[in-house]
């Protein structure tokens, strides 16, 4: 009966909306309203929540604090951390209420929390206390469930809006830390908060200068008022510049001096899924990216472009369930534009046709099947594909899934996790090498290569 109801009354009708507050009132009550007794920061935009949220964590924790997390890819209480295998970037509010009592129990002084569009129109953050609001950036993503990208703007902005309404804690200030450089800023300016901080590459209370694009990560300069410093950051691209930038500015609003901020960017390692290399001694580069937007995709493929001297691929799909259709031809503009040799294939499906799903991607494809283009609906074929073609020096990008460890498919949940697919896709590669008979050394594993 359940299953019933939900199929027929809509994630936005008003009556599930309540629903969903009705819990989310119960959660704090009966967990006693622990963000109360923490600093608590949440992260919302598009892209980058995930790896903001962790580097912020990490800024905390280099300084001496206690932290407690929670992201799309994993979990933090102090030292110990776990992944999130739910697909869910905010959780139902009881298991937040309960990782958030669970982070006063054990002592924590602050939590970083990802938020998304669907946590707060869902009430999931109902009664969580927030102390800092940081937006990354906001593009077309989920305005299908929004209906529409001015729905969608709104529902991130009232994180914002509800900050300087909620009650302060002693010796706390409500701030809110917004991306100087997105176009949709001036939007998010307009909440009233007891203080502003921006950051970006261009300008900004932070910012970074004189960017510098590695195979080994990132290279800039890092402002803030009356100081800089120079940071080595290990994790590519120019948008985790922006995330850096973005979790240097949460530091700077918590009194955290610049030094220690350096330290944990540059001790900070890649998130799990999100710019993952994969290395099993191949002599080609392999990456896996959640990448799962036109916009993410683009910066993904431009960067490794530009990084790689072969050949590079790209295996990728896109969500399925009726999620944003529109976004499925521009993933495809973005993969011609970019990538030497696409592999359209599955992501998540759920109940919706593979084969449809597949060919609105290749809509924005301007090649033909065969030359540079191949439609593989089976994830684990594409990807084997991919790294039976790739040679010496060329780079595989496997997109849109990162760490997660379910696929939904055909209304099911599989479990499901890309690095291992490929990990296992390697080993028997090299145990069909070793039968050849030729030998190679690699990470202590005699092989054939």
């Amino acid at each position: 009966m359940l299953n019933y109801l939900r199929d027929k009354i809509s994630d936005r009708n008003p009556l599930r909306l309540l629903y969903h507050k009705i819990m989310a009132i119960i959660a704090a009550l009966y967990y006693r309203f622990p963000s109360r007794y923490l600093n608590v920061i949440g992260i919302t935009g598009t892209k980058g929540k995930t790896t903001t949220t962790n580097l912020t964590a990490s800024i905390l924790t280099e300084a001496g604090y206690k932290v407690g997390m929670t992201s799309t890819v994993n979990f933090r209480i102090g030292d110990l951390s776990w992944s999130n295998g739910t697909k869910m970037t905010s959780l139902g509010p009881f298991f937040l209420q309960k990782m958030l009592r669970r982070m006063v129990n054990e002592n924590c002084t602050h939590a970083v929390l990802e938020v998304s569009s669907h946590a707060i129109l869902q009430n999931r953050v109902w009664g969580v206390n927030f102390d800092t609001a940081v937006f990354t950036n906001i593009s077309e993503e989920h305005v299908d469930y929004h209906g529409g990208f001015d729905n969608y703007l709104r529902t991130k902005g009232l994180l914002f809006d509800r900050l300087n309404r909620s009650s302060r804690k002693p010796h706390i200030k409500k701030v809110s830390i917004l991306n100087r450089d997105d176009p949709h800023f001036s939007y998010f300016d307009q909440f009233l908060v007891d203080r502003q901080y921006t950051f970006g590459k261009k300008q900004g209370t932070v910012f970074a200068k004189n960017v510098e694009l590695l195979a080994s990560g990132t290279k800039f300069d890092l402002h803030v008022p009356n100081n800089q410093t120079d940071v080595h950051l290990k994790l590519p691209g120019e948008f985790n510049v922006y995330n850096a930038v973005a979790a240097a500015t949460v530091g700077l609003a918590n009194n955290i001096n610049l030094q220690t901020i350096k330290d944990a960017l540059e001790k900070a390692s890649s998130v799990p899924g999100r710019y993952e290399a994969v290395n099993a001694g191949q002599k080609y580069t392999i990456i896996v990216e959640y990448a799962h937007t036109a916009e993410s995709l683009e910066s993904l493929l431009s960067l490794y472009k530009n990084l790689t001297k072969g050949k590079l691929y790209v295996v990728f799909g896109a969500t399925g369930g009726g999620r944003d259709k529109a976004k499925r031809p521009k993933m495809g503009e973005a993969a011609d534009k970019h990538a030497d040799y696409i592999i359209v294939t599955d992501d998540d499906p759920y109940s919706e046709n593979e084969w449809k799903i597949v060919e609105d991607i290749c809509e924005g494809i301007q090649r033909k099947e065969g030359e540079g283009l191949w439609k593989i609906p089976n994830r684990e074929e594409a990807i084997k594909l991919a790294l039976t073609f790739a040679q010496e020096g060329d780079t595989v990008v496997v997109a849109g899934k990162g760490a997660e460890e379910v696929q939904m498919l055909r209304g099911k949940k599989i479990e499901w996790d890309d690095r291992k697919v490929i990990r296992s896709l390697l080993s028997r590669e090299m145990k069909m090498e070793i039968g050849h008979g030729k030998f190679e050394k690699r990470e202590n594993v005699y092989m054939e290569g």
